[in-house]
């Protein structure tokens, strides 16, 4: 491989962001919500295509050959984001703005109609949008609600730079993402290392299983009315005629038996932001993320031990495993909300998620008290013909390996054509054959049709690290690292 210089950023601070173009139908985390769950008539294997290299601490490197290193965020210069103001979130036609799940979207105004806007209006939305890095090549969106509202707000989310890496601390009610000022070029690679992961799961010591350490329960501090307000799929969004809405009441429900965090997801659409949860479940192509459930519909959730290439129950995991999805592009796990199938590779095999015993299968699992003297690398590859994704560090059961699959954009499987959703950037790389009309009425205040993937379409790559929530997930991560390569 080829010796390229690295090159030592300086932060370029943003008073404003600049509106970047979208792109047709901007239309995705492991969860949903406790209550949002519909396993439905769920299992069935893929015969998918997959490919793992285990190695030494140094193999991934290797993955490098053939790319070019175009920016690189090392974090030695802290950006001064204080600089830049909160903005309030006016909703309508701005840079924010993607479709009809965003949080003023059509689809809850379906659902709750004018109780909907009741508990909407009820707060201030504020977003802080930041260029930095070398020629501003990489932004930090920040999320978070003035519940009062009287303007000020006591917990954002923060980014504080320290000893040449990047803490993430993000509340329950807020979200940070990092990822590119610009969509990302037709052939890449993404990658960075996180050094510290305190966003739940279990902890050795812990008490309840692990659930609850450090004074926390599945990584949120309790006491608090931490609930999906004011986004639900399901319930009475009238609080049967209350005078006043109280987001701590039904229909919303409780939170903090889910954790998370997003440790690589490439989305649909040019300029992602933190959204409400239901958002991300029909906007991600692949992703590698972690759901940290401490909950009675666990049950239905797997996790694979590398090393005997056997599955066994999520609820005997260490509840810090990693979820490596490629997202169906011709198969739902929920109509109701756009929600697609999940195509997972593991080293016990690529599991299809319509399995109803195995929802999910994470592929390693984590171990952050490990953590910071072992870290890890994600990365991200799009090629000619596909994705590949990729994971390195000390996995609980396996040590340290590294770990990279593949899929093509269209590939068979079980007898069927499957494709990666929305994989095609620009309308030439696509014919429609995938487009689905679905209708949106779950509400009594109006539904909507949607042609989910017609011809003609055209789909941005962009990354997101972080928390891409404004209602869910609590916690802290520490990045580094950051690199963005194109093909030499």
């Amino acid at each position: 491989m080829k010796k390229l210089p690295l090159k030592k950023t300086i932060a370029i601070l943003a008073v404003s962001a600049v509106s970047l173009p979208l792109y047709g139908f901007a239309g995705s985390s492991s969860s949903v919500g406790s209550s949002d769950i519909d396993f439905g008539n769920l299992f069935g294997s893929l015969n998918g295509v997959s490919s793992s290299a285990p190695g030494t601490k140094d193999e991934g490197d290797a993955h490098r050959d053939g790319w070019k290193l175009q920016y690189q965020e090392t974090f030695d210069t802290a950006p001064n984001l204080d600089a830049v103001p909160w903005v309030q979130d006016t909703y309508g036609d701005n840079m924010w703005n993607v479709d009809e799940f965003d949080d003023d979207g059509i689809y809850f105004q379906h659902l709750g109609g004018p109780w909907f806007d009741r508990a909407l209006n009820s707060f201030k939305l504020l977003r802080k949008s930041a260029k930095i890095g070398d020629t501003g090549w990489l932004t930090v969106e920040m999320g978070t609600r003035d519940i009062n509202p009287d303007g000020t707000k006591a917990t954002p989310p923060t980014l504080e730079v320290e000893n040449g890496a990047a803490k993430i601390n993000v509340p329950w009610d807020g979200g940070l993402i990092l990822t590119a000022t610009d969509p990302l070029p037709s052939e890449y690679r993404v990658e960075y290392e996180l050094k510290t992961l305190d966003f739940g799961g279990k902890r050795p010591g812990g008490d309840n299983n692990g659930w609850d350490y450090d004074g926390k329960t599945n990584g949120y501090v309790p006491g608090e009315c931490k609930t999906n307000f004011p986004w639900t799929r399901r319930g009475d969004y009238s609080q049967d005629g209350a005078d006043k809405v109280d987001g701590c009441a039904k229909p919303w429900g409780n939170v903090t038996a889910e954790n998370g965090y997003y440790l690589l997801s490439i989305m649909d659409y040019a300029h992602p932001a933190p959204h409400n949860n239901i958002f991300i479940h029909s906007h991600r192509k692949v992703g590698m993320d972690i759901y940290s459930v401490n909950g009675s519909w666990a049950r239905v959730y797997k996790a694979c031990n590398p090393a005997t290439k056997e599955i066994f129950p999520y609820t005997e995991s260490n509840g810090n495993g990693v979820n490596e999805i490629f997202f169906d592009g011709t198969a739902w796990r929920d109509k109701a909300f756009a929600y697609n199938q999940f195509i997972m590779s593991t080293e016990c095999g690529v599991r299809d998620g319509s399995d109803k015993n195995a929802t999910i299968v994470s592929a390693v699992e984590l171990q952050p008290e490990l953590m910071p003297e072992e870290t890890y690398k994600f990365a991200i590859e799009r090629t000619k013909t596909g994705y590949v994704q990729e994971m390195s560090g000390n996995f609980k059961n396996v040590g340290q390996q590294t770990y990279r699959y593949e899929r093509p954009f269209v590939s068979e499987a079980n007898g069927r054509e499957t494709a990666i959703w929305h994989y095609n950037q620009t309308p030439d790389e696509y014919d429609g054959r995938f487009n689905e009309t679905l209708t949106f009425d779950e509400g009594q205040y109006g539904s909507f049709k949607k042609e989910m993937w017609p011809a003609g379409s055209a789909y941005p790559d962009n990354f997101v690290i972080g928390i891409p929530h404004l209602n869910y997930y609590e916690g802290s991560a520490t990045v580094d690292n950051i690199r963005l390569y194109t093909p030499e």
